[in-house]
């Protein structure tokens, strides 16, 4: 985010299953990073350019996710392996879910 121009405060939290559950964040979405972006939820490695459409829409979500941490989403290139396809997802506080944007596959 930070390369992207976004100013960023890192808290280390070691109790982040807490901090996911008290977020709402559905527990099959849930990842290693769980942020608050202009009071949306991200967790995960989800692309910047979706944090941006999102930030543009304001859509009526809590936020977006992307479960794991597949192989090519952003922080997670490994060199000589392929990426990996993968989801992004909107969830609300009731639960529902639904992609948001896909990449790869």
């Amino acid at each position: 985010m930070e390369t992207n121009g976004y100013p960023v405060e890192v808290l280390d939290d070691q109790g982040s299953a807490t901090v996911q559950v008290r977020a709402r964040v559905p527990e099959a979405l849930r990842s290693c990073h769980t942020a608050i972006v202009d009071g949306y939820l991200v967790e995960g490695h989800v692309p910047v350019r979706e944090i941006e459409r999102m930030l543009a829409e304001r859509p009526e979500f809590l936020g977006l996710a992307v479960a794991g941490m597949p192989v090519g989403s952003p922080g997670m290139q490994v060199e000589g392996a392929d990426p990996e396809p993968f989801d992004v997802m909107a969830f609300d506080s009731s639960g529902n879910v639904e992609v948001f944007a896909s990449y790869g596959g």
